[in-house]
């Protein structure tokens, strides 16, 4: 084989694996949809609203795997103890006093930190916490996906004693990630009153 050959063989192979990285550089930057995901909750709260209504309170970054970002049409949480299951399908996101009801967030892959208020609708209000243990799903239809998209699950107790007191002078129950033993710690608090205005629907 001539050099000319053989530097033509050459030449055309480093313009194929040229080729083949700026596809694959589009197909990651502008093509591949990804998906959202959902960092470990740093808190995690049981109780009602002001208005005695069940609800439940997390802190998480949502991300996107993909560079282009996904929109979040909706996200909701299912509560199961036992043969019991309730849907918490009033979704409230922000900061504070910056509350809004959640609908067509964009999540980029540098991520969303926000806190999420999850409350059951007007018509679907009649449950109480008891004690016992909880598997908590956190749900998120995506734009464009038929399927539903499972965030977060977690299986957390409620001790008897905690169950007692929940609601009672504005009290709720809190678990807190704790990172070092790899689980949650659970306490009961009362919330001031600056929680209920930061979470008014």
């Amino acid at each position: 084989m001539s050099s000319s050959t053989t530097i033509s063989a050459i030449a055309l192979i480093v313009s194929t694996l040229a080729l083949l990285v700026s596809a694959m550089t589009a197909w990651l930057t502008f093509l591949r949809r990804g998906t959202v995901k959902m960092t470990q909750p740093t808190v995690i709260f049981f109780g009602y609203d002001e208005k005695k209504s069940p609800k439940i309170f997390l802190r998480a970054l949502l991300h996107s795997t993909s560079k282009r970002g996904r929109i979040i049409e909706s996200m909701y949480v299912t509560l199961s103890c036992e043969e019991l299951s309730v849907g918490f399908d009033v979704w409230v996101y922000g900061h504070r006093n910056e509350l809004v009801r959640g609908s067509g967030v964009f999540v980029n892959e540098t991520g969303v930190e926000a806190n999420h208020h999850f409350l059951m609708a007007q018509d679907s209000r009649h449950f109480a916490f008891i004690s016992g243990q909880y598997r908590l799903n956190v749900y998120a239809h995506l734009l464009g996906d038929s399927r539903r998209k499972l965030l977060f699950s977690q299986d957390l107790v409620v001790p008897s004693d905690f169950a007692e007191v929940i609601g009672e002078h504005d009290a709720g129950l809190y678990f807190d990630w704790r990172p070092e033993r790899a689980q949650y710690a659970s306490h009961v608090d009362q919330r001031p009153r600056s929680f209920w205005e930061s979470a008014k629907v």
